[in-house]
C-alpha cells in the first residue's frame, strides 16, 4: 500500500499543539488499527493517542519532548520494512501527504486505511523469557549493549507515570538508570527529585531523598505551565478582581463529616469538609446566579448558566489543573464525592482528557490542604466566581458565651466585579458560612 501519514489531530478546545512525551512503537514495528502509539501533553492533559492506519512503521517525525503543532505530521506508516536512513525522528515536513482520515478526538477510534480490515500479524512464540530492565547500577552504555542484543524481543518499559518521566527528561536523568522506589520497581516523583543537582557520576546510583541545592539550574517551561500562565494573566488584567474572607467554625460540620463518614450508605466514599462544602455551595448558585454567569464582552451581554459545572482546583505533578463535576447542582453528596475523588485521583495521576477539564462555571480551591489559612483565588478565565478554604485548626473561639476551642476555617471568594455586586457576594459567601457553622440550616438557605 502507499504511505500513509498521521498527522497530529485537533485534540479539542481549540488547542495547537503538544508535546511527544513519550512513543509506544518503534521503526519497524508492525502497528494495529486503534493501536495506542504515543502518550502527548497538551496545555490541558496527558492522552493517549490511537493509530488510524495499521503497517509497518517508516518514519517518526518526532522525538519525545518535541512540541508538534496541530497537524504536523508524527508518523508514517506503510507496508515494508524501512530504510535505514529514516530510523532517526526528525521533524521534515512530510511528502506522502495524510493519505486518510484522523481521528479528531483521542479514544474514539478511527477508521481504517482502506476498505479491508487487516489481519494480525502472528507472533513467533519465544521460549526464553522477555528482556528485563538492568539494574540502575549498569552504565548507560552497557544498558544500551544489553538491549541490543536481542532485538527481536518485546521492549519493556521502566514503571513510572508521564509526569514522573518528563521531570526526569528534563533535567537530563535516564529514568531506565534509576532505582524506584515504588511497587514492584515503579520510579516515584520522589526518586528523581533526589537526583536533581546530584553529581552525574552519581545518578545511577540510589540516594537519600533530600534535596541538594547545586548551582542555578533551568527548567523548561512546561505546557500546563504555560496555559495557566496565560490563563491567570488573561483573568488577573481582564476582570477587575475582588475578594472577601469569612471566618467560620467548623465544628459542627465536621462533626457531621465523621457521622455520614460512618453511615451505611457512604462508608466506600471519601467524605471530607470539602465535600461538603461543594454541596452547599452547588445549591446555593441556585439563588446567587451572578456567581455561575459569565461576562460576554463580544455580545453585550451576562450569561447566567443553568447548571453548576464544578471546577476543583488540583495539585498536580504537571502544575495547577482545575477539572470540572457537570451539573455538580443536580448530585447527591454520595455522587458529588465519587465524582471529586475521581476526577482528583486522575488529575494527580495525569490523566485527565480535556473535556474534563473544561466548562467549568464557578471553582473551589482548598489551599488548607497545604497548611494556609487563607489566600486570594484568581478567577479561571470565563468564571464569575472562586472559592477558597483555608486550613481547618482549633483556634480559642468564643462559644456560647465561653471561650472554647473549635474547629475553624477562612474562606475567600473571589468575584468578577463586573458581574457580582458586593451586595450579592457578601451574602453568598455568608450563606456558605451560615450552614457550614449549623448544618441544619441547610433547609433554610438551601
Amino acid at each position: 500500500m502507499a504511505p500513509n501519514t498521521f498527522k497530529l489531530p485537533d485534540l479539542g478546545e481549540g488547542l495547537t499543539e503538544s508535546e511527544v512525551l513519550n512513543w509506544k512503537i518503534q521503526v519497524g514495528e508492525h502497528v494495529t488499527l486503534n493501536q495506542i502509539i504515543a502518550e502527548v501533553e497538551t496545555a490541558k492533559a496527558v492522552v493517549e493517542l490511537p493509530s488510524p492506519f495499521a503497517g509497518i512503521v517508516q518514519k517518526l517525525h518526532a522525538s519525545a519532548g518535541e512540541v508538534v503543532p496541530v497537524g504536523g505530521p508524527l508518523v508514517t506508516f506503510g507496508d515494508e520494512a524501512p530504510s535505514a536512513q529514516s530510523d532517526t525522528p526528525n521533524a521534515d515536513q512530510d511528502a506522502a501527504g495524510d493519505g486518510g482520515r484522523t481521528p479528531t478526538l483521542v479514544g474514539y477510534g478511527a477508521p481504517a486505511a482502506s476498505g479491508n480490515r487487516p489481519s494480525r500479524r502472528s507472533r513467533p512464540v519465544r521460549n526464553e523469557p522477555l528482556a528485563q530492565e538492568p539494574p540502575a547500577t549498569i552504565s548507560p552504555d552497557t544498558v544500551q549493549q544489553a538491549k541490543s542484543t536481542d532485538a527481536g524481543a518485546r521492549r519493556t518499559v521502566t514503571r513510572s507515570t508521564p509526569p514522573v518521566r518528563k521531570l526526569a527528561r528534563d533535567h537530563g536523568i535516564e529514568i531506565s538508570s534509576v532505582s524506584g522506589s515504588g511497587a514492584d520497581g515503579a520510579v516515584l516523583r520522589s526518586d528523581i527529585e533526589a537526583l536533581i543537582g546530584m553529581p552525574e557520576q552519581a545518578a545511577s546510583q540510589p540516594v537519600a531523598a533530600t534535596a541538594v541545592l547545586v548551582g542555578d539550574r533551568r527548567v523548561k517551561i512546561s505546557a500546563v505551565r504555560r496555559a495557566t500562565a496565560k490563563a491567570m494573566v488573561e483573568s488577573a488584567f481582564t476582570a477587575p478582581h475582588a475578594t472577601e474572607f469569612l471566618t467560620v467554625d467548623l465544628t459542627e460540620s465536621m462533626k457531621l463529616v465523621e457521622k455520614l463518614r460512618k453511615h451505611p450508605l457512604l462508608r466506600d466514599v471519601k467524605l471530607n469538609i470539602t465535600t461538603l462544602t461543594s454541596l452547599i455551595v452547588t445549591r446555593l448558585l441556585g439563588t446567587y446566579r451572578a456567581l455561575n454567569s459569565r461576562w460576554d464582552e463580544a455580545n453585550g451581554e451576562i450569561i447566567e448558566f443553568g447548571s453548576v459545572h464544578l471546577g476543583m482546583a488540583v495539585a498536580s505533578d504537571r502544575g495547577l489543573l482545575v477539572p470540572v463535576v457537570k451539573d455538580a447542582q443536580s448530585k447527591s453528596l454520595r455522587d458529588l464525592a465519587e465524582e471529586l475523588t475521581q476526577i482528583i485521583e486522575l488529575g494527580r495521576a495525569g490523566k485527565l482528557t480535556p473535556a474534563q477539564l473544561s466548562g467549568g462555571t464557578f471553582s473551589i480551591t482548598n489551599v488548607g490542604v497545604f497548611g494556609v489559612d487563607a489566600g486570594t483565588p484568581i478567577l479561571p478565565p470565563g468564571q464569575s466566581g472562586i472559592l477558597a478554604l483555608g486550613q481547618v485548626k482549633r483556634r480559642p473561639w468564643e462559644f456560647e458565651d465561653q471561650v472554647a476551642l473549635r474547629h475553624t476555617s477562612t474562606l475567600a471568594l473571589s468575584f468578577d466585579h463586573r458581574v457580582v455586586d458586593g451586595k450579592e457576594a457578601s451574602e453568598f459567601l455568608a450563606g456558605v458560612g451560615a450552614v457550614l457553622e449549623d448544618p441544619g440550616m441547610m433547609n433554610i438557605f438551601i
